[in-house]
């Protein structure tokens, strides 16, 4: 079972995505753990990605390609595997689509959880930090006993400036735009599915294995 997983800052993709792997029992690929494996096992793309990484700059197409064309053809990917974080992009999707076919695979499911932006900038903007302690609250998830006081030492909570509701509205309006393109992609290849996000965490992996298993039937 191949499988892209989607979905925007905020929308519980992390979550699924651990509930799918335990499920089905197949790796769970992002990219940032791509890229550590490939410089911790010393490999040329490796080397090649932290160079860039060192020096704060983007990681080329060809050198992440090259690592996911190694990824993907280990052999606990035999039996399927969970993409996250790539692709980003067309071209990316285009030139996975390529390495799939080289390797005897194709993308089954392409998973987008959807969630409204307002809830989104709801669920992103509602963190705060302890100024004493560095603990983190949730207003909606995990909120502090006294508002604006830390449970732990009495200290000030404070929102961090790119948890403002005005950058977090921005930063999904990029995210948004970014995304958009590779749904069309998926969407034209009859693999796209968008589920439900706004519900309960349960209820939203109900929907998603529903809809695995009936693949597998």
């Amino acid at each position: 079972m191949n499988i892209v997983l989607m979905g925007l800052p905020g929308a519980g993709k992390g979550t699924q995505a651990d509930k799918i792997v335990e499920k089905y029992a197949i790796p769970h690929i992002s990219t940032g753990d791509m890229f550590r494996a490939a410089i911790k096992d010393g490999t040329e793309l490796g080397l090649q990605a932290k160079s860039f990484m060192d020096q704060g700059a983007l990681v080329p197409d060809e050198v992440t390609i090259g690592i996911v064309r190694e990824r993907l053809a280990k052999p606990d990917c035999n039996t399927g595997f969970l993409l996250d974080g790539f692709p980003r992009t067309v071209p990316q999707a285009e030139a996975l689509d390529s390495i799939l076919t080289d390797l005897g695979k194709a993308i089954e499911h392409t998973l987008n959880i959807q969630v409204e932006k307002e809830e989104l900038i709801a669920r992103l903007s509602g963190r705060r930090i302890c100024k004493t302690c560095g603990t983190s609250y949730h207003l909606i998830f995990n909120p502090p006993t006294e508002e604006g006081k830390c449970d732990k030492d009495g200290g000030e909570l404070y929102t961090r400036a790119d948890d403002n509701p005005e950058t977090v509205a921005n930063r999904l309006e990029v995210n948004m735009n970014q995304a958009q393109p590779l749904l069309d992609f998926y969407e034209a290849k009859g693999v796209l599915t968008n589920i439900d996000g706004q519900q309960d965490i349960d209820k939203v992996f109900a929907d998603l294995d529903a809809l695995l298993q009936g693949s597998r039937s």
